[in-house]
C-alpha cells in the first residue's frame, strides 16, 4: 500500500522533471540496443565519462547486429579507457544471444533479459521502462537514497530492502515508468546527492520524511 504523501510527492517529481530533466544522447530514445549500451556503460562508471564513449560505441555498432557480428577484438579496443572490462565481454555476448535466440528482437520482459549475459535485476528493469514503457521499477543507488529518505526506511538491511523494492513498484505510475524512473534517478544525481543533499531546491522536500526528521 503506497504512503499517504505518495500521490503528492509522484506530482511535485514528475513536474520538476519536466522542466529540469537532464539532457544525455541516450535519453529520448526507444532502441533497446541503445538503451542496453547506456545501461551497462553506467555500471560504477559516471555518466560524464560514459556520454562520450556512448557516442563513439553506438556510431561504430549502431545495432545489436553490429555488434554481435564484430570481432572480439575490435569491442574491446571500443571500450579501451572505460574500464570493468568484463563488461564488454558481457555486452557482446548478450548481443549474440539477442541475434541468435531472439532474432535480433530484444525481448520486453524483465525475466527474459535476465537471462542474458551481464544484466541483472535492475538492468533488465531499466530496458524494459526506457524502452518499452513496461509497469517495472529500476532501482539505482541514486533512486535507492531518495526513496529511503523521502519515505523514512529503516530497520535490518534484508527487510529495508524488501521495503524499497515494494514501495518502488508501488510507485510507478501506470504507462509513465520511462519519466517516472529518470525523474527519481535525475532527482538522485543532482539534489539529494549522498553528501550535503540540496534540500533547499528540492522540489519534494516539503513531504521528506529525513528532513522533517533533521
Amino acid at each position: 500500500m503506497l504512503p499517504p504523501s505518495a500521490r503528492s510527492f509522484r506530482r511535485r517529481l514528475l513536474r520538476w522533471y519536466a522542466r529540469h530533466q537532464r539532457t544525455l544522447p541516450w535519453r529520448g530514445v526507444r532502441d533497446p540496443y541503445a538503451i542496453l549500451v547506456s545501461e551497462i556503460m553506467l555500471q560504477q562508471t559516471q555518466v560524464i565519462r560514459v556520454q562520450d564513449y556512448f557516442t563513439r560505441f553506438v556510431r561504430r555498432y549502431p545495432t545489436v547486429e553490429d555488434l554481435a557480428a564484430a570481432p572480439t577484438e575490435a569491442v574491446h579496443e571500443s571500450w579501451a579507457g572505460l574500464g570493468y572490462y568484463a563488461r564488454a565481454r558481457n555486452l557482446h555476448a548478450a548481443a549474440k544471444r539477442i541475434v541468435d535466440d531472439h532474432g535480433g528482437a530484444f525481448p520486453a520482459e524483465p525475466a527474459v533479459l535476465r537471462t542474458l549475459p551481464g544484466i541483472g535485476r535492475y538492468t533488465a528493469a531499466a530496458v524494459a521502462s526506457f524502452a518499452f514503457d513496461a509497469d517495472v521499477a529500476t532501482v539505482d543507488t541514486n533512486i535507492k537514497r531518495v526513496l529511503t529518505r523521502v519515505f523514512r526506511l529503516r530497520g535490518p538491511r534484508r527487510t529495508r530492502e524488501r521495503r524499497l523494492w515494494e514501495l518502488a513498484e508501488a510507485l510507478v505510475p501506470d504507462g509513465r515508468s520511462s519519466d517516472w524512473n529518470q525523474a527519481l534517478m535525475d532527482l538522485g544525481a543532482t539534489i539529494c546527492v549522498a553528501r550535503a543533499p540540496r534540500c533547499g531546491r528540492c522540489p519534494v522536500a516539503e513531504g521528506c520524511g529525513s528532513r522533517a526528521a533533521g
